[in-house]
């Protein structure tokens, strides 16, 4: 079977995620395998590299499915976005080896999430920035940030429920941007637990805010208590930029 790989980005605003969920097509891998199995007449199982959750957005979602199309790379591109919705574009197809895996090959992913920091909303940006008028300590919050440099268990910094799953990963990079209004928090890491990165950034605002001091941050770390972190924060700030492999 052929192996196809592509590139999306998608405004996930009216999403419930990435992974499908049963019959809710409601999901972007809900509405791609829904118009690949229409394209190909096969059922079609798409990989995708991260299950972003409910309203998160993405730059550069990789993901690859096997067919048996003879259909080529540049008809199925354009039959795919022809049909898909317009908050989501297909780009960048290649055949790749059949042992290509979007999310078992992916080496680091890095994300971004963004913070409106002016007194009051954009409203042109409003989908896709979380409004926090409040003055942030940025040195406090990138001081905070180093805690969590390298390869740790971040059981307090996820919402997984499965306690056979290892909560341990490797950030590789947290990086603190302000300019103008607007505050980019860039995560980069070998992948993330469900909802870990909101659920940081919720942490590093509350330092930034003066409620909580780096050294908390240490000790929320290796306490690996969900409770004590700070609050998950919106999704709708953080967008899927780079995936390396």
């Amino acid at each position: 079977m052929r192996n196809i790989k592509m590139n999306l980005q998608f405004d996930g605003s009216r999403y419930q995620g990435w992974q499908r969920l049963g019959d809710n097509n409601n999901t972007i891998q809900g509405k791609l395998e829904t118009l690949l199995q229409k394209m190909t007449e096969e059922e079609i199982n798409i990989i995708g590299c991260s299950r972003t959750d409910k309203g998160v957005h993405a730059k550069a979602l990789i993901c690859n499915f096997f067919t048996n199309s003879c259909m080529t790379i540049e008809e199925m591109e354009e039959y795919i976005n022809r049909y898909l919705p317009d908050d989501i574009v297909a780009y960048d197809f290649w055949e790749m080896d059949e042992r290509f895996h979007s999310r078992y090959n992916a080496l680091s992913k890095l994300y971004t999430y963004t913070i409106d920091n002016g007194k009051y909303q954009n409203v042109f940006k409003r989908k896709f920035t979380s409004h926090i008028p409040e003055a942030l300590d940025l040195s406090l919050m990138e001081e905070a940030a180093k805690v969590l440099i390298g390869t740790f268990d971040f059981a307090a910094f996820t919402t997984m429920k499965s306690k056979k799953k290892s909560t341990t990963r490797t950030i590789i990079d947290i990086n603190i941007i302000k300019e103008n209004n607007y505050i980019y928090i860039n995560f980069k890491g070998d992948g993330f637990l469900h909802n870990m990165i909101r659920i940081i950034t919720g942490t590093l605002i509350r330092v930034g805010k003066g409620e909580i001091s780096p050294k908390d941050v240490q000790f929320i770390l290796g306490s690996k208590d969900r409770s004590i972190a700070g609050p998950m924060i919106e999704s709708k700030g953080l967008c899927l930029m780079e995936v390396k492999y």
